[in-house]
C-alpha cells in the first residue's frame, strides 16, 4: 500500500478534524468503532484456539474457513488426500453451538438422500415429509465432485435460496446454513466436474497445501496414538456468529476500494482493456457475484485483522480464494500450463493500487 494511501487510511480511522464531513462521524466516533471492532474480533480468539487443538498449521485454510463463516459465503476445500479438509469442517463445527450434518457424496447417491423425500404412510394414506442432511446449520459435503450432475443440482436452491422444496412445499433451513465441500484435484476417475452454476455459489475455493516439515512433526506428536484423545468444547453460538457478522457489516469500505474491486473483476472480463494480453487464455471471467463476494471477504478479513476499514491488501488476500474458479481458462491455456491463479496473479499486479 502506498504511503499516500496509508496515510488517508489513518486519517478516516483516527480523524483530523472534530467532524467527518463524509458520513457525520466524529473523531472520537471512528476511535469507538475501531474498539469496538477489536473487541469484536477478540471473540474469535477462542474459536481459534479449540480449532488450534486439532488442526496444526494450515493457517490460511483456517482465516479463509472464518471469512465463510463471517460472511455466511458457502466454501469449497480442495486438496489432496490426507490435508485434514474434512477435520477442519468438523472441528469448526464441533467448536460452534450449531448442528452439523455429513454427506459422503457417491455416485449412486440420489437428490432425495440430500434434501429429503416424501414418504407415504399406508395406515393414513397420507404423505409425510423425511427431511434430509442438508437441514443443518453446516453441512459437510464430502468428496462433492463423486456425485452426478442431478444431486449436485439439489444443493443449489438450499445454497442460494436458503430454502429446499419438497414435493409441493417450500421449507426455510435454519440459519446460519453454511455448504463446506471437499474435493480431490488429482483423482479423476469416477468424478462429475461441478457445474459452473454451482461452482459460482461458493463464496470461496481454497486450495491446500502440504504441511512444513516442523508442522508435519507437530501433527505425528499429536496424533501418534492409536486412537487420540482431543477434546473440542464449543465456544461460540448461533447468535455470537449473527453478532459477529453485523460487526463485519460495519467495517468501512472507501469508493477507492469499490471501484479497485469492480476494476479486478473486469479485467477478468476485458483484459486488453487494461493493457494486458491474457485473451487467449480466459474463455470466462468472473461474474458480478465475485464483485460482492470479493467485498464482502475484504471485509471480514480486515475483522480478522481488527482493522475497521478496508485496505487494497485485503482485496488482494481474498482474491485468489474469491476468483480463481470464477475464471474459466481456455484449451490454450491449459496446453501452456497456465492456471487461473497465475493469470490473477498477474492481473492484480498489473492494476493500479489505490
Amino acid at each position: 500500500m502506498s504511503t499516500c494511501g496509508r496515510l488517508q487510511y489513518n486519517r478516516r480511522e483516527q480523524g483530523t478534524t472534530a467532524t467527518d464531513t463524509d458520513h457525520g462521524q466524529t473523531a472520537t466516533d471512528k476511535m469507538d468503532i475501531t474498539s469496538e471492532i477489536q473487541a469484536a474480533r477478540a471473540r474469535l480468539d477462542p474459536l481459534y484456539q479449540q480449532i488450534a487443538r486439532v488442526i496444526v498449521g494450515q493457517k490460511a485454510m483456517v482465516d479463509g474457513l472464518l471469512v465463510g463463516l463471517l460472511t455466511g459465503g458457502h466454501m469449497l476445500l480442495e486438496g489432496v488426500p490426507g490435508l485434514a479438509k474434512t477435520m477442519a469442517v468438523r472441528t469448526i463445527a464441533r467448536a460452534l453451538h450449531l448442528s452439523f450434518q455429513r454427506i459422503q457424496f457417491t455416485p449412486d447417491l440420489l437428490p432425495a438422500d440430500v434434501i429429503g423425500t416424501q414418504v407415504f404412510n399406508p395406515r393414513s394414506g397420507e404423505f409425510s415429509i423425511k427431511k434430509g442432511p442438508i437441514f443443518a446449520n453446516i453441512v459437510l459435503a464430502d468428496e462433492i465432485n463423486r456425485a452426478p450432475a442431478k444431486v449436485q443440482s439439489a444443493l443449489l436452491e438450499a445454497m442460494q435460496e436458503k430454502q429446499v422444496t419438497i414435493g409441493d412445499t417450500t421449507y426455510p433451513l435454519e440459519q446460519p446454513f453454511l455448504v463446506l465441500a471437499t474435493q480431490n484435484p488429482i483423482e479423476q476417475e469416477g468424478t462429475y466436474p461441478l457445474p459452473e452454476a454451482q461452482v459460482d455459489r461458493f463464496m470461496l475455493k481454497l486450495k491446500l497445501n502440504y504441511p512444513s516439515k516442523q508442522e508435519e512433526l507437530a501433527i505425528l506428536e499429536r496424533m501418534q496414538a492409536i486412537e487420540p484423545e482431543i477434546a473440542v468444547d464449543a465456544v461460540l453460538s448461533a447468535d455470537d456468529v449473527f453478532a459477529l457478522r453485523r460487526e463485519v457489516d460495519r467495517i468501512y469500505v472507501d469508493d477507492k476500494i469499490k471501484r479497485y474491486i469492480v476494476e479486478i473483476v473486469h479485467a477478468t472480463r476485458r483484459p486488453g482493456d487494461y493493457g494486458l494480453d491474457l485473451a487467449a487464455y480466459i474463455q470466462y471471467g468472473a461474474s458480478p457475484r465475485a464483485t460482492i463476494f470479493l467485498t464482502r471477504g475484504a471485509r471480514a478479513h480486515a475483522f480478522l485483522a481488527g482493522r475497521a476499514y478496508v485496505t487494497p491488501e485485503d482485496v488482494k488476500n481474498v482474491g485468489y480464494d474469491v476468483l480463481r474458479h470464477r475464471v474459466s481458462t481456455t484449451y490454450e491455456a491449459e496446453a501452456e500450463e497456465i492456471p487461473s491463479e497465475k493469470l490473477l496473479e498477474r492481473i492484480l499486479n498489473h492494476l493500479k493500487v489505490p
